[in-house]
């Protein structure tokens, strides 16, 4: 049998250069691999792996099912990079406190290895869009990443194009890329940055609605200029499920959008989480 040191030798491929945490069950990791990936197309994903063997974050609770020592855990994940990022990879990740991956991703530090996989997936992906026309992205949590791959990617490529990012959370901390985000505001015409808190402090200025009271009430469209009309605005969903549902429901019952499945072609796009 394997040490674990010949199995971190053997089938570590990357090496992590930067962990921010957002909060303590948040962080943004980068890691680059020992080889470049291909080019990929922004708002896909990629696996992320630690064996059973490595150490939990201090803040975890008892895994719900213990993971094998030599098990190599492994878990999908979107890139928040660039598309033409082809080895350093960047990834937004939230604790499970009690699963068997996450912990382990939360202990490492800059310096440690893990497992990057090596093919780049997945069909949540803007350049499906013409690109005369606009684009809504819809996020909670963690759904913001592949929004972040689409705007590092293509923001300044569709200069006729709106790009809007409604994002929601319960607290200012919980905005995950907020200050790129908000540079991208200022810098892009183009874009717009709609950010909303349903737990707000007093010091927060900007909206103070559930994203589906945006949506209904019109404010979107209002403090964005775009229209939700499918035959001139995409939008993109990736976020709670719940959040997904709803704002996909509404958009299908009042206003005609199709989701798209496939090879059926559709104006609204869904990552499941």
């Amino acid at each position: 049998m394997s040490t674990p040191e010949q199995l971190r030798e053997t089938q570590y491929n990357a090496t992590v250069v930067s962990k921010i945490m957002v909060t303590p069950n948040l962080m943004i990791l980068r890691a680059v691999t020992d080889e470049p990936r291909a080019e990929f197309s922004a708002g896909q994903y990629t696996t992320l792996g630690r064996f059973g063997f490595e150490p939990r974050s201090a803040n975890s609770d008892d895994e719900f099912k213990p993971a094998p020592p030599d098990k190599l855990i492994r878990r999908a994940y979107s890139i928040a990079s660039a598309r033409h990022e082809t080895r350093e990879f960047e990834f937004y990740i939230t604790q499970v406190k009690s699963g068997q991956l996450t912990p382990r991703l939360f202990a490492l530090e800059v310096g440690d290895r893990l497992f990057v996989g090596d093919r780049i997936v997945g069909s949540f992906r803007l350049s499906d869009v013409p690109p005369e026309q606009d684009i809504l992205m819809i996020a909670t949590g963690t759904g913001i990443t592949p929004f972040i791959s689409f705007l590092r990617s293509h923001v300044a490529e569709r200069p006729q194009s709106r790009m809007v990012v409604v994002q929601g959370a319960s607290h200012q901390r919980d905005l995950g890329y907020y200050a790129e985000l908000a540079f991208l505001r200022n810098a892009f015409p183009n874009f717009h940055y709609l950010p909303t808190l349903t737990d707000a402090d007093a010091t927060w200025n900007g909206h103070r609605m559930w994203i589906e009271e945006m949506l209904a009430s019109g404010e979107i469209e209002k403090a964005s200029g775009i229209a939700l009309d499918p035959e001139r605005t995409h939008v993109y969903l990736c976020g709670n499920p719940k959040m997904v549902e709803n704002v996909a429901a509404w958009l299908e019952t009042n206003a005609g959008y199709r989701k798209a499945k496939g090879r059926e072609p559709g104006e609204l796009y869904i990552e499941e989480y």
